[in-house]
């Protein structure tokens, strides 16, 4: 099969499509630049009231119980 052909034929999932769509409308309104993306995303998430936990909030050593050892599998 030929690139064109399999592009023709290949099926797209939806969501993945919605999502793709959404990313991009982001980045435009951000104009393409990341460090403005991830500023207007910090001050949405500080604005929505909910709370945000990050690694630092953990206490010393808790990383593993909370599944964040970076990359590393944890219990077994």
């Amino acid at each position: 099969m030929t690139k064109e052909k399999d592009d023709e034929t290949r099926w797209e999932d939806p969501i993945v499509g919605e999502v793709r769509k959404v990313r991009e409308a982001l980045y435009a309104e951000s104009g393409y630049d990341l460090y403005e993306l991830s500023r207007r995303l910090r001050e949405k998430q500080a604005l929505s009231g909910r709370p945000v936990v990050s690694r630092s909030s953990l206490p010393p050593g808790d990383t593993e119980a909370h599944g964040l050892s970076h990359g590393k599998e944890t219990g077994t």
